[in-house]
Formats: structure tokens, sequence, C-alpha cells
């Protein structure tokens, strides 16, 4: 939700009159951050912080820098990332150090490597038991649950002894999705310390039981609502990463302190870190121009003046990703579904999205035209040519047509309405009544100017064609609890049409880009409840088979029929590093690995 691998998701802001207080904070913590050669200081995306420490998520805590601060205490049981210049198991990163498939590919054996908890309990299979327990018992609450895959997808899970285990599956998979997408989602949690249903509960075997598992995931979803804890809750200092939480403020700022029991080979280069949250960009480049961060990022339109920085003794490194960015249609919403369901709707709309324009003039290079479902900021195997041939130029005139052809025709006030209403080839289309005006409103995330301007030219373009479209701005938090709204269980709102989210990109991918947490049609993050069965068999057989003819159709196939608005993919962020701080190849698929960043004497 940074949205998005998620293994990522995004990035907002907040309210100008709170940034003099963010600025001043920050400017304490970063000259103490930057005091010495044991610590260094982070810039957060603007108008977001971390808000989640558990190492399973609810959906609308699933942005990337969540994710990545949680990795660094809790290691995931296969990391991949592209800290190596390609998208590939890192060994280092992971609780798991080897694995082997099944001649007949149904299951895999684990061996997990040799991790201590903080409290000397060594990391055992039980603890990744106990993760997919809770999961398995709950796994409409969690964030990326995709029905049929993980957990849903594992028949057996034996313990062979304290650091072997197998999985079963219920069929054969590309062995790549199951270890880049599936089993990189495990997260070992220490079971002999969170396995109770209460504060002053007594630990057990309650994840075993699906009664007492629920109330086991309660509780520690209940605890990791309270960020002012998180410092002192004994619950997470109970680490096996090289990382573990020295303060956590309710702003989102974070000190990690370097873990003194960690036994892993990731050892931190550099013991003291912190993470420092920002109203909005210009909030935190002053901070910049200051020289009081070391690790921080300037908005693409500073590119222009690229010396003001490198002149303070930064280096400036674009951080590319491995990502995907887009608008979702509520298809779902009473109002809007029937118009977004017609196809020559969203063509029209496409049509009227410059994206070339918008990334070198709005973005000043800082983004990349995106065309459908598959990144397409590197050539690969899974590109079509169709969506790397952009199948709906931007083109006002063949917008125009579309609509023109489907009976709708301008008002008094320029808004196009339906006149022609029907299922016939030149009608509006089913359920759309006649007068019905073609007014959209986009719910949008605040906190950067260059999302600003672009939102103005779509406005602009779109009323060109007789689209009247309204702009609401809110913080990212908000952005994504609203696009969460239809697929919340016992919600009865779900008002929203489109959702914006991808300042820094929509959805990050694993290695493997499959899409059956973004738009197959029973994921969390189908937030718009795109429903197409091509598009479900392809993103089947995808997980099933290493035929990169099947990612190629279904690359087409959605690059087609446009189940989102593809919009400018933006890099990550623009980095400013202090020089001397080697923070190594930036990952493309948004994570950070702050044990690896070092300062040269």
């Amino acid at each position: 939700m940074r949205t998005t691998v998620m293994r990522r998701l995004l990035a907002p802001l907040g309210l100008a009159a709170a940034a003099v207080l963010v600025v001043t904070g920050c400017t304490a913590q970063g000259d103490e951050a930057s005091s010495g050669k044991d610590s260094v200081s982070y810039a957060l995306p603007a108008g977001t912080g971390p808000n989640w420490i558990l190492p399973i998520s609810s959906p609308d805590t699933m942005a990337t820098h969540n994710s990545a601060i949680k990795a660094t205490m809790w290691p995931r049981l296969f990391e991949y990332n592209g800290t190596s210049g390609t998208m590939e198991w890192d060994q280092k990163a992971s609780a798991a150090k080897a694995y082997e498939f099944s001649d007949d590919h149904l299951s895999v054996t684990i061996t997990l490597a040799d991790l201590d908890w903080s409290d000397g309990e060594p990391v055992s299979s039980r603890d990744v038991e106990f993760w997919y327990n809770l999961v398995r018992f709950n796994a409409e609450k969690t964030g990326g649950y995709s029905a049929g895959l993980i957990p849903d997808n594992i028949t057996n899970f034996e313990i062979v002894d304290e650091k072997t285990f197998t999985l079963t599956f219920s069929q054969v998979y590309n062995e790549e999705f199951l270890l880049a997408n599936q089993l990189s989602l495990v997260y070992p949690m220490p079971q002999h310390a969170w396995d109770k249903t209460s504060a002053d509960g007594e630990i057990g075997d309650f994840d075993r039981d699906e009664a007492s598992a629920v109330q086991v995931f309660d509780y520690l979803f209940s605890e990791a609502k309270d960020m002012k804890t998180y410092a002192t809750n004994e619950l997470w200092q109970t680490v096996s990463g090289p990382y573990v939480v020295k303060s956590w403020s309710d702003s989102g700022q974070v000190e990690l302190t370097a873990n003194t029991k960690y036994t892993g080979e990731d050892t931190p280069s550099i013991p003291n870190v912190t993470f420092l949250p920002f109203t909005s960009a210009d909030a935190e480049m002053n901070v910049v121009r200051s020289g009081e961060v070391d690790y921080g990022y300037i908005t693409s339109a500073q590119l222009t003046s690229e010396s003001q920085f490198t002149d303070l003794g930064y280096r400036v490194e674009p951080w590319a990703g491995w990502s995907i960015t887009y608008m979702p249609y509520n298809f779902a919403n009473p109002e809007m579904g029937p118009i977004f369901d017609q196809l020559y709707i969203r063509q029209a709309l496409q049509h009227a999205v410059d994206q070339e324009t918008i990334s070198d003039v709005i973005w000043h290079g800082a983004a990349t035209p995106d065309y459908g479902p598959v990144p397409q900021t590197q050539d690969s195997a899974y590109l079509s040519s169709e969506q790397k041939d952009n199948p709906y130029p931007f083109d006002l005139d063949a917008a125009a047509k579309l609509l023109a052809d489907h009976g709708w025709t301008a008002g008094s006030g320029g808004t196009l309405e339906c006149t022609n209403p029907g299922t016939g080839a030149d009608q509006c289309g089913e359920g759309i009544e006649a007068g019905k005006k073609l007014e959209i409103v986009v719910t949008t995330q605040n906190g950067s100017q260059e999302t600003d301007n672009m939102m103005s030219e779509i406005q602009s373009s779109l009323g060109k064609i007789g689209v009247a479209m309204t702009i609401d701005s809110k913080p990212l938090d908000s952005v994504l609890t609203e696009a969460q709204s239809c697929k919340t269980e016992g919600s009865t709102t779900c008002s929203w049409q489109l959702v914006f989210f991808g300042t820094a990109g929509s959805w990050y991918f694993p290695a493997y880009p499959t899409g059956e947490r973004v738009f197959a049609k029973d994921t969390k993050w189908n937030a718009g409840q795109y429903d197409n069965p091509e598009a479900e068999e392809l993103i089947t057989q995808m997980t099933a088979s290493t035929d990169s003819e099947i990612a190629q159709k279904y690359s087409a196939l959605l690059a087609q029929d446009l189940p989102v608005m593809w919009m400018p993919n933006p890099v990550y962020q623009v980095s400013v590093i202090k020089d001397g701080l080697d923070v190594g190849h930036q990952d493309p698929g948004a994570s950070f690995f702050p044990q690896r960043w070092s300062w040269s004497e």
C-alpha cells in the first residue's frame, strides 16, 4: 500500500503548520545522529512514518518502510532483493540457510540459519509454525492475503527437527514463485514469548487451535497498535535480527540500536540508526540543506539544480524501483461502478493521460511511462510487446470519439451526459441511466508537488474531453484505509471512485512479478475488485509454470483491459547521500538494509 510489496506500497504528508515542529525535532536528532561514525540518520518519505511493528501486517500497514524496518528485527524466511544489482535470494539476510524440493516438487524441506532470539532461545521450526498457524487461522485479517495461496496452499507442516521442517503444497508450483513470492512472506516469530492470549497470560500452544489462535492473533494486533510502547513492550524486545527498537514516537520517528545478542552473519557496521519523519518534502529538504540528515532525498524538481546538494557534500542517486504505478477504479462503487465497467470509458480515460510529458516535465525524468502490470523500467522476459508499445497513447481526439460513439454528449456546463442509454454498441452501457454525468472523484495522497501537478494536468486533459474530475487530497494512511474500505470485513462504506497512492510507486514486486496479490479476484490489494476470469487464469498459470509466454500474455491482457488507470512510475526517491556513507546498491524492491551501511574512515 509505497504500497504497496509489497513488498512495498507508498508515500504522503501533513499540515504545513506542523512542519516547523518536525523540522526542529529533526534538527536535534540529526545533529545527534550525524555526530559520530557509530550513527546514521535516514529521512522517511514525507507525510508518513512507520506505524506497525508486528511481522504480520494488516492491509493498511503494508508500506515498505514498515516492512523494511521489521525485517531488521525479524528476518524473513527468504529475503529476496536487488542489493546485488539483480533481484535474487539474499541468504545473508534470510532466516533460512538451505532448501531442497522433493522429486515430485510438491514439498520443500527448509533448514534454518543458526539464529538465536535475543533472550538466548534458538530460532526454531516451531517459530515458523507459529507464524503459519496464526496466519492460516486469521487469513482474512492479514495484509497481502490471496485466497488459495499462502497459507491456504500449504497442506502439511511437518517439523523434522529444531532447525528443519517440511512444507507440502496443494499442487506443483513454479519454484521461483514459491521462494520469491510466497515463502518471502513468512517470518519466524518467537513462539516461546508471544504464544499467549493476554499480557499476563501464560505461554502455551494456543496457535495450534483455531479458537485460541484467533485470541493470540487479536492480542498481538492490539499490542501492535500502541506505537508509544514499542521500545518498552517486552514482546518487541525479543528479536532475532541485527537491530532492536531503542525508541519509537507516535509521529513515526524511530531509533534502532544494534542487537548485541545477534548471532547471524548480517552484523551491523553502524550500531545506531535514526529514521526521521517529515510533514512535507520541503521540510525534509530544509534539513538536507542544513546538512543534518545523512541519507535523505530531494524532489525530482531539484534535479535541475543538483549542484546545490553536491556542493553540500551529498551525492545524488535516483532510486529506481521494480514497481508499477496506477490508480484503481472502484468497480464496486454503487454509482460509478457501472461506468467503470465499460471498457470504452476506461480506454477514453487512459487516452487522456499524457504519460511521456508528465514523466519528462512534471517528474523531470525521475519517472517513466507505465502501460501495464509488469515493471518496465528494465527489459525482462515478462514484458509483452503490447505493454511496451502502449495500447492507449495520449490522444484526446481518440478519447472524445470513444465517448461520443457510445452516447455521451456535452451538457450545458460542458460535462458529458449519457443521452443514449442502453446496452447497444453505440449506447452508454449496462446500468448507466439517461442524464448520468461523467464526473469522477480522485482521492489522492498529498505531500508531493509532483503528484499535485500530475493530478492537475490529468484534470485539465479530462476537462477537454468533457470529463469533470474532482481532486480530493488526503494523507497517505487515509488514502490506504479508504482504498481498503470495500475489502474490509463488516465495512458499510465503499464510496471512493479512484484512489492514488503512487508518489513513490503503487506496488513494488517481489523478484517474480506476478499479479496474484494485486489483480486476482480475492486478494486484499485488488482494491477496486477487478474481476476478469481470463486474467485470473493467467495469474494462476504463472504461479505454476516457468513459461515466459504466459507472463507476456498476462502483461498484454491487463495493458489492454485496463483494470486500473496506468500512471507514470516514479523512482522510489531521488536519494541524497552524505559523502563517506556507503549504502551499497539501492534495492529496486524498495527495502533497505541499514546493517550494511558503513562510514569510510
